[in-house]
């Protein structure tokens, strides 16, 4: 693979994984408050949130992969996973590495969740909270004069929104279990 391949595959397959990791974070705030309907059932819902968890793991594999191997930036394998060791832009590939190892976590805890206990694996779930924003501060710093591009920053602030949007969703919705449902004789007592 020539120069300008390795240099297109990173950023594209870098692009790719913002958008993938954008839809997972939304399919997970939907999963978890519970949201379904006639046609999308949670159990679809969830392969579906699963299913581009990998698709963006194996972008991410090929944007790690083709960035190391691109000769202009000399990055190397250690700087993939140590945050903040590479002597290219070393404070953006370091965002990206700590990204990365927390999406190493998270894959691991996935693949381990009927060994992990429930409250582990939540609570290394909640890394995907700092996973996304770290990742996109990457791709914003590293990309230099992508970012400045109107596409690129155009699809950057696309996937905050959509993100921030299904977050504030997330918090705001109630599962059906948390509703607390007062019995109509005592709220009729109360005035309610």
């Amino acid at each position: 693979m020539n120069n300008a391949a390795l240099w297109y595959a990173s950023r594209a397959t870098g692009l790719v994984s913002l958008v993938l990791l954008t839809a997972v974070m939304v399919l997970g705030a939907l999963h978890r408050s519970r949201i379904a309907s006639a046609r999308w059932p949670r159990f679809v819902v969830g392969d579906i949130h699963r299913n581009l968890s990998l698709l963006a793991v194996m972008f991410i594999a090929v944007h790690v992969a083709t960035a190391i191997m691109d000769p202009y930036v000399h990055i190397g394998w250690a700087a993939a996973v140590i945050p903040f060791v590479s002597p290219y832009q070393p404070m953006w590939v370091g965002l990206g590495a700590v990204a990365f190892d927390l999406l190493i976590a998270l894959v691991g805890s996935s693949l381990l969740r009927g060994i992990v206990p429930a409250r582990a694996w939540r609570t290394v779930h909640w890394a995907a909270y700092g996973c996304w924003p770290i990742a996109v501060l990457h791709g914003y710093g590293v990309g230099g004069a992508d970012s400045r591009w109107g596409v690129v920053r155009i699809l950057d602030l696309a996937c905050i929104v959509t993100v921030l949007a299904a977050v504030a969703w997330r918090v705001k919705a109630r599962h059906p279990d948390q509703v607390v449902r007062i019995p109509a004789r005592v709220a009729n007592r109360s005035g309610r």
